[in-house]
């Protein structure tokens, strides 16, 4: 063996698609606050009594309770043998016992089998019910894939998508950076369509169409746009009218629409409502290839850890359709837990079911403790200097705007404002988040995103750390 195959494997000689992609939500600051947290797990003072992990949409990290019906029916398909015991009686009520014996009828093997390679056909009719309960059109269960988390979704149809570097998908910025660093990996191009702050971060369709036009004169093959509603890291619920423009734009323009809906139960704002892209596509009659997606990591529910969602292939080609069943096929199959989970999500207990009182108070419980964060933390970081927020109108973070940054210098020579901000704040007082400069951003301004997950008995605390921390930063700046 020659020196030069010796040294072979390192850094440089890796897929240059790896090394050029990015994701700030898990980067240097998270992982030094996970360093930091094992420092004070060990006894070491750092200044500030815990981390708080403001970085991520992770609720259950943040101490949220699991929703009880989707815990025990979980807990009953992994350990089917409770099913004939005479204590389950006494510790499950009767439609969670019900249920997980209708799952594990029907999913040969459990949950520790493979299943079919698209989710198990009951998984899948639970959900396709949901759907149409939620839209008032069918779903077939044939358009329906379960998938570990709507992340793998993402990844299905971008991989169908893209077939060189001069294949783009339009993505806004802010974005969630999934989308880009996917692209980055499979060696397509992102196309960013720039979402209007001042007017509560809603898509601009005059603007929309001359990003597809620039990105054209480029010599980009625009293929897709992705929009994600309600928002992250932005917070905002799109809405009808801007949906049906959406939709529109992409009839014209022979654009696959991508619909990222995993926060669809989180809308907060009195005036604003959730409606799917799959309703609005239907109710307009259109043709326009449509792929939504949820999640089971969001909603109410936080259950991130279990990787469950699934994908809806509305007007797909049916060569299409195979082509994704074969990328599903080479994965096997999704986990097992996630395609239960998602099932109950979508199927939740009924009025009249004996879980559903104690259902209904703890989704009810959850949604209003965070319309109530949310404006807890968009008042609070409206009261610090040089800080402006929009309203939280859905989904899980606040995007606040930084003034008076703009030409702070950096140390490290590349290092983006606001990521020396975010990284001095965790220093200072233990709070996680991440700079808008890895979501993207207008040129000129700088953000921080944070989620509003803290408990609502925490908020105060919470926010009172940052607020101290910025008075001193911005003195000092």
């Amino acid at each position: 063996m020659t020196e030069t195959q010796k040294s072979s494997f390192e850094e440089s000689t890796l897929n240059r698609n790896v090394l050029n992609a990015e994701y700030a939500v898990r980067g240097a600051i998270a992982v030094k606050a996970q360093k930091y947290g094992e420092q004070m797990r060990l006894g070491e003072d750092l200044g500030f009594a815990s981390i708080i992990q403001c970085n991520i949409g992770n609720p259950q990290i943040l101490h949220q309770k699991p929703v009880t019906f989707f815990r025990q029916v979980l807990a009953l398909c992994d350990y089917p043998d409770l099913l004939e015991k005479e204590e389950a009686k006494a510790l499950f009520p009767a439609d969670a016992r019900a249920r997980a014996a209708e799952y594990m009828g029907r999913i040969s093997g459990g949950t520790g089998a493979y299943s079919e390679s698209k989710g198990a056909l009951v998984c899948r009719e639970h959900v396709a019910k949901g759907i149409e309960e939620r839209d008032g059109h069918p779903c077939d269960t044939d358009d329906l894939w379960l998938t570990d988390g709507a992340s793998a979704a993402v990844n299905y149809i971008l991989q169908i998508l893209i077939r060189d570097e001069k294949d783009a998908v339009l993505v806004p910025i802010p974005q969630y950076p999934l989308y880009s660093a996917t692209l980055s990996l499979l060696g397509g191009a992102m196309v960013g369509y720039y979402l209007d702050e001042k007017s509560g971060w809603q898509c601009t369709i005059d603007k929309l169409r001359e990003t597809v036009q620039q990105a054209r004169d480029q010599g980009k093959c625009v293929r897709a746009i992705t929009v994600i509603n309600p928002g992250n890291p932005t917070g905002q619920v799109m809405d009808r009218e801007t949906q049906e423009a959406v939709v529109r734009l992409c009839e014209e323009e022979g654009l696959v629409l991508i619909a990222d809906e995993v926060y669809q139960c989180n809308v907060y704002a009195e005036k604003k409502r959730f409606d799917s892209f799959k309703k609005v596509v239907r109710d307009m009659g259109s043709k326009v290839h449509l792929l939504s997606m949820n999640s089971i990591s969001k909603g109410f529910f936080g259950e991130c850890g279990r990787r469950g969602g699934y994908m809806e292939c509305v007007n797909f080609p049916e060569g299409v359709k195979q082509q994704l069943y074969k990328l599903s096929s080479i994965k096997l199959c999704p986990n097992i837990n996630g395609q239960i989970c998602i099932a109950m999500v979508m199927n939740p207990p009924r009025e009249g079911d004996e879980s559903y009182e104690l259902y209904d108070r703890e989704k009810h419980g959850i949604l209003d403790s965070l319309a109530r964060r949310a404006k807890m933390v968009v008042q609070s970081l409206n009261k610090l200097d040089g800080v402006s927020c929009n309203e939280v109108e859905g989904a899980l973070y606040a995007f606040p705007r930084l003034e008076g940054l703009e030409s702070k210098g950096s140390a490290e020579g590349d290092v983006p404002a606001d990521a020396q901000y975010c990284m001095a704040l965790l220093d200072a007082t233990g709070i996680v988040t991440v700079p808008g400069s890895g979501f993207g951003q207008e040129p000129g301004t700088l953000h921080v995103r944070t989620t509003i997950l803290p408990p609502e008995n925490e908020v105060a605390e919470t926010m009172a750390r940052w607020a101290k921390f910025h008075q001193s930063y911005m003195q000092a700046a």
